[in-house]
């Protein structure tokens, strides 16, 4: 199968290259035609040297050389039949059309060594995303998590999407965001932040304060603009508590549909934000569901966003997680029309029987020694 693909994508280069060849091939004959026929005519110069032009910025070096051959033909061809080859006239502009020919060449060669490292660096750059962005489809401390990671459309720069699932002595523990960007640097972002959280979510008994501890570590490292939107969850028994520092609301999804939204908005981290700590109840067919703006903020071709609320609880109605996700992936493409433009992550979460009772009391065992106390909880009806 991964053979068959790389064929079958060396032969569309094959034949996008032919295809491009030819069209320099013919721009540049049509420019040499249009040029005025005199007494002493030879082909426009000034032509000539716009088809190489364009053949360099679409070509390889190859094909330029190609071009470039055609075009002193043309000139020779043209020169012979008006027996101009001798005349000083000749010599200067076929001087000038040598000279183009080289730097044309060269500067396809220049553009296609950097295009092809630009290639290696992004293909370099989305492997280490997938490998920051570890999969999971599994049941931990009680809880079914899933998620998912798709990337934006091949040519797309790397997104800053990022997310991860932990299992401390407070709960399962989950961390969703967005770096602002869509570069390298979101990338190192990303590394950080997950790491962070890792080194953190064991040690921090309140969410605030880990949220806090993770502002404190990305500020020095993010630019005067940029910043970072998250969530911190922490799944208990019959509850979920949440820390929203700017981030898309989470949806539950039960007998009702329903955005989590925080009491009061938080700065995203990198802002110096006051997280405020939120609890929800939860029922136990309960389902989660995190994500990024690649969901919520997904276009179609008049520019409407994706209707999350009415469409999630259809999705997520797939009795197995995974199934669920991708329902939901399809939906959305099929409202964009085609692949999404930005990346997107997807958290499933729901709690199952037996859950550990002993989460129940070490997780944030004194609400009050927070930072900022979470006020009660928020029950499947409000």
């Amino acid at each position: 199968m991964a053979v068959g693909a790389w064929w079958r994508g060396l032969r569309a280069r094959e034949r996008r290259h032919r295809v491009r060849l030819a069209l320099a091939l013919g721009a540049t004959t049509f420019l040499a035609m249009l040029t005025p026929v005199t007494s002493s005519w030879s082909p426009g110069i000034g032509g000539l040297l716009i088809g190489l032009l364009l053949a360099c910025n679409q070509l390889d070096r190859r094909h330029t050389a190609a071009v470039a051959a055609w075009s002193l033909l043309l000139v020779l061809a043209a020169a012979t039949a008006g027996k101009l080859v001798t005349t000083p006239g000749f010599a200067v502009e076929l001087l000038v059309l040598l000279a183009g020919s080289a730097l044309a060449v060269h500067n396809a060669a220049r553009r296609t060594t950097m295009t092809t490292a630009l290639a290696r660096a992004a293909k370099v750059a989305h492997a280490s995303q997938s490998a920051i962005l570890r999969p999971v489809s599994a049941r931990l401390g009680g809880v079914s998590v899933c998620t998912r990671h798709h990337c934006p459309v091949p040519g797309a720069s790397v997104g800053g999407d990022l997310y991860d699932v932990v299992h401390t002595p407070y709960g399962v523990r989950l961390f969703i965001g967005d770096v602002r960007g869509h570069s390298l640097d979101a990338l190192g972002t990303t590394a950080v932040a997950i790491r962070t959280f890792r080194d953190l979510a064991y040690l921090t008994p309140c969410l605030a304060d880990l949220a806090t501890a993770l502002d404190a570590r990305l500020a020095p490292d993010l630019g005067p603009e940029d910043f970072v939107t998250a969530i911190l969850a922490e799944l208990a028994p019959h509850e979920v508590r949440l820390v929203n520092c700017g981030h898309p609301s989470p949806v539950r999804v039960g007998k009702q549909v329903r955005l989590l939204e925080p009491p009061e908005p938080a700065l995203p981290l990198g802002l110096h934000p006051t997280p405020r700590p939120h609890r929800v109840y939860l029922q136990p067919d309960d389902r989660l569901l995190f994500y990024t703006d690649g969901l919520s903020e997904a276009r179609d071709a008049d520019g409407a966003e994706f209707p999350l609320l009415e469409r999630v609880g259809d999705a997520l109605a797939e009795p197995l997680p995974a199934d669920a996700l991708d329902a939901l992936y399809g939906m959305v493409t099929a409202h964009t029309g085609g692949p999404l433009a930005d990346d997107l992550a997807l958290v499933l979460c729901q709690p199952v029987s037996g859950l550990p009772r002993h989460h129940a009391s070490s997780a944030d065992p004194n609400p009050a020694s927070c930072t900022n106390p979470p006020p009660g909880l928020l029950g499947p009806s409000a």
